[in-house]
């Protein structure tokens, strides 16, 4: 159970103070912080699969079989297996390896169908389905500073990828639409998946499930790209599977899952903006490529917008409690 559960239980258990003023309990900044380092190790994908330039679905393939091995190799004991035998645990870890995989199919479709710009537009609209959907789902009262942070993380964004757009010109594709738009759905799907089950399997055991889904799932369209482009393994793949395997992909997803366990779950897809950030960052050392004025300038809304999150956000019990304690209208 994480500290900010752990606390909003305390206080929702403790009498309340004299003159009736109610304990509130603290956010779990531990689990923001590991969300926020989470997301900077995914954001090193982006940048080696550039410098490895190998075909998407091998190198996506490789990956996840990397890092299946990693945590398959560190957390398959007992426990992990004692996890699959929870009632709703097996066929929920499944449907989100699923939609884990046919998410990452989609995006790569909407990228060769519309343009980057809009594939990742579409992608990063994901925090607007998670909030609107996440205060029905887990029965938790919505939370105002949510809106303001999203509207100026989604305007970060759009600093970010305006100027690729216009560079790339528009390529309208209906169905490359669809499959942009689906993305977005898509990823909320999962990510309020996920944060279901965490309240009954270990972070490492969702992690491990989706890494091999999505080996399993990818294989075919892998295989087939092998085939029909007559692809040969480079060093530099090798090497960019691997990392991208451990570093990017087995310890950064548990450690997000973690974090997803710990904060509310719009506030982790909010914060989730900070990748098309650090990726530039990262693509400095890796393929010598300087980020553009509009990067940092989008790049400053974006870091603004998760300030904003962490400062003046609310606790899962938190918000709760003030929602409780509002007076009712007359």
């Amino acid at each position: 159970m994480s500290a900010g559960r752990q606390s909003g239980g305390a206080a929702a258990g403790s009498p309340a103070p004299a003159g009736g003023a109610a304990v509130v309990p603290r956010r779990d900044l531990l689990g923001y912080a590991i969300v926020l380092v989470s997301y900077l190790g995914m954001a090193g994908s982006a940048p080696l699969v550039a410098w490895a330039d190998a075909p998407e679905a091998i190198i996506l393939c490789l990956r996840m079989a990397f890092a299946a091995l990693a945590l398959g190799v560190v957390f398959l004991r007992r426990l992990m297996l004692a996890d699959w035998r929870r009632p709703g645990a097996a066929w929920r870890l499944l449907l989100m390896a699923a939609m884990s995989s046919l998410t990452l199919l989609l995006f790569f479709y909407a990228v060769r169908h519309t343009s980057v710009a809009i594939a990742m537009f579409m992608l990063f609209l994901m925090p607007v389905w998670v909030a609107l959907a996440a205060p029905r789902l887990f029965k938790s009262p919505s939370e105002p500073i949510v809106w303001p942070a999203l509207g100026l993380a989604l305007a970060g964004l759009a600093v970010i990828l305006v100027p690729d757009l216009i560079g790339e010109g528009v390529k309208v594709s209906l169905l490359g639409m669809l499959a942009a738009l689906f993305t977005g759905f898509g990823y909320a799907t999962y990510t309020i998946s996920v944060k279901g089950l965490t309240k009954i399997v270990a972070p490492s055991t969702i992690s491990m499930a989706e890494a091999a889904g999505d080996t399993l799932f990818v294989l075919p369209l892998a295989l087939w790209q092998f085939s029909s482009t007559g692809y040969h393994m480079t060093n530099e793949a090798w090497i960019a599977a691997v990392v991208m395997g451990v570093l990017c992909t087995a310890i950064p997803y548990t450690l997000w899952i973690e974090g997803t366990k710990r904060v509310r779950v719009e506030h982790v897809t909010i914060l989730g903006y900070i990748e098309p950030v650090a990726g530039p960052l990262y693509a400095v050392f890796l393929v010598g490529q300087l980020p553009t004025f509009w990067t940092v300038i989008g790049g400053a809304l974006i870091l603004g917008a998760g300030l904003l999150i962490v400062i003046f956000g609310r606790g899962e019990g938190e918000a709760s409690l003030a929602a409780a304690s509002e007076p009712e209208p007359l």
